[in-house]
């Protein structure tokens, strides 16, 4: 008798016969349908999308930052008004927006719920997919930070009908420099950040979900909660554009970012910006 495969036959089948008990076991009734894209709602505030969508963004996001990180904002703007990219890095560094920025959605979102992990997709540059772990895994010490941070979340059913109807997740071990809109409002430099989150629908508006967010970070006088909404679209089959960091028209020598011409010089992005240190070429002689 072969017995080596009569144990592989017993082992595919022991196989099959876990994945169908797990199978069984995710109830997909009860868990909210979140199936579908996922667009940000805009909320009549002009500018750039910013971490509190209520309000403008930089200044005018009255962010409760400590008095050395309000400076380094003031000075972001300050430079972008001066043709520079600021603090805004996932520009010309191409870096990813990372966590909490990837939830104001700048591109769809995609939500993929299965029993021990949630899925979201973004489809934003790159790094911008999350997984939530929902197995009841505890936090360890060995994960390795990342601009989306290590997510842990647990589904509640908060009116007791036996449906799951928020999602609460907790992320940490993120990495930066990471910044919260396009103004280049900091956070803190030791890459400390805790996000807690609330995902759940609107019951007054039933087509909105929401996802309430506090930010606890050490450039912050308090933690600061904002509330995101998005909404499904209607297409039965969206589409699903693909994003890529486009920088070619910009070139970053040391810390200063210059433009790059049609005909392939370098131009300075303001009117003061020095040149780039040319100690290694050979100079003219005057």
């Amino acid at each position: 008798m072969n017995y080596r495969s009569l144990f592989c036959a017993a082992a595919v089948a022991a196989t099959l016969s876990l994945t169908t008990i797990a199978a069984r076991a995710f109830d997909d009734a009860k868990y909210p349908d979140l199936s579908g894209q996922w667009v940000a709602v805009r909320l009549g505030v002009r500018g750039q999308p910013a971490f509190d969508p209520t309000k403008p963004w930089g200044l005018g996001q009255q962010a409760p930052l400590k008095p050395e990180y309000q400076k380094i904002l003031e000075a972001s703007i300050a430079e972008q008004a001066n043709g520079t990219q600021g603090n805004w890095l996932s520009g010309v560094s191409c870096l990813p927006t990372g966590m909490p920025t990837m939830m104001t959605l700048y591109r769809p979102m995609e939500i993929v719920v299965l029993p021990d992990t949630t899925y979201i997709r973004i489809d934003h540059t790159h790094q911008s997919h999350r997984r939530i772990f929902t197995d009841g895994r505890e936090w360890s010490k060995d994960v390795l930070p990342s601009f989306r941070g290590y997510s842990i979340g647990k589904w509640l059913d908060t009116d007791g009908d036996g449906k799951f109807d928020v999602l609460e997740v907790e992320t940490r071990f993120l990495k930066g420099p990471r910044a919260l809109d396009p103004a280049g409002m900091p956070t803190h430099e030791d890459n400390k950040s805790i996000v807690k989150e609330r995902i759940y629908f609107d019951k007054a508006v039933p087509e909105f979900l929401h996802d309430e967010i506090t930010l606890i970070d050490n450039a912050f006088t308090r933690p600061w909660t904002v509330l995101k909404t998005y909404r499904r679209t209607a297409e039965q089959h969206p589409d699903w554009p693909e994003d890529s960091c486009d920088s070619e028209g910009m070139v970053m020598v040391g810390k200063e970012t210059y433009f790059r011409s049609a005909d392939g010089t370098i131009m300075p992005t303001s009117t003061t910006q020095p040149p780039p240190d040319l100690r290694y070429f050979p100079q003219a002689r005057k």
